[in-house]
């Protein structure tokens, strides 16, 4: 089935608003965990930043810190619920397959920047210098010392991967439970051996979440164009191989207990 479509933005928000303050919700959790367990690793006077000197391991307790984030967010019953996008570029890549409504896909993008920025706002008023000074910095993504070239290099290739396999692995009946598992390990991969080169950003909101507070725009265009070109990319592959209706629903994880925005699944009781 495809994306259920209303009239107008006026009816798509009366009747969808749940979803999108999830979406809003689940960027802002995500951003908090991603600030505070920097914050926790990275910020010079903490205990663990002194006790862990390797920044090679460090870095690879942040990835497996947020991954295991990203995967609590896509199971939780809202994350279900929403679909668990969390990033403007994979509910754009949704929309190109037909798998969400235009309305519901704009405001699916809105609340996920003022969700994400919302997220590192508390988490700068909870922590203040720790969170805002160097080398923590709003936990801002910046291009790596290869350069701004590199780095938009690296952000289309990690955002065509991540959403290659999330297409991949939800229209498999077989695999289609472990999609948000398998984006999880991504994004724990992705934040150990990719961040040295672009931050590892893959998601225009995280991005802009960070750099309006810390008024940090340096390759800022970067984060907006290549995530978005990237998964772009893997659903032109997915179009090219698959017919529309053989494309998954717009949910990295599916509850078949409510009734879905995106499919028209009508739901069953639990």
């Amino acid at each position: 089935m495809g994306s259920v479509q209303l009239a107008g933005p006026g009816a798509a928000w009366r009747r969808h608003w749940p979803e999108y303050l999830i979406e809003a919700w689940a960027l802002g959790m995500f951003m908090v965990s991603a600030s505070a367990f920097t914050t926790l690793l990275e910020y010079p006077h903490s205990p663990f930043r002194q006790a862990i000197a390797n920044a090679d391991l460090r870095r690879l307790l942040i990835g497996i810190a947020m991954g295991a984030t990203a995967v609590g967010l896509i199971y939780s019953p809202w994350g279900r619920r929403s679909g668990a996008h969390m990033n403007p570029a994979v509910t754009l890549s949704f929309w190109r397959l037909g798998k969400i409504g235009r309305w519901d896909a704009l405001f699916y993008i809105v609340a996920q920047f003022v969700g994400g920025t919302i997220g590192v706002l508390a988490v700068r008023a909870a922590l203040n210098e720790a969170f805002t000074a160097a080398p923590v910095s709003y936990i801002t993504t910046l291009p790596g010392a290869q350069g701004n070239g590199i780095a938009l290099i690296a952000e289309f290739a990690i955002s065509a991967i991540m959403m290659w396999t999330v297409l991949q692995l939800s229209a498999s009946r077989r695999y289609a439970r472990y999609t948000g598992l398998c984006a999880g390990a991504l994004v724990a991969l992705y934040i150990t051996v990719e961040a040295p080169f672009s931050g590892m950003s893959m998601n225009p909101a995280r991005s802009f979440a960070s750099a309006w507070p810390a008024a940090q725009w340096h390759g800022f265009w970067i984060y907006l164009i290549a995530p978005v070109l990237g998964m772009q990319t893997a659903a032109a592959w997915q179009l090219h191989r698959h017919r529309r209706s053989e494309l998954p629903c717009a949910k990295l994880a599916h509850n078949s207990t409510r009734p879905c925005i995106h499919c028209g699944h009508p739901g069953v009781a639990a």
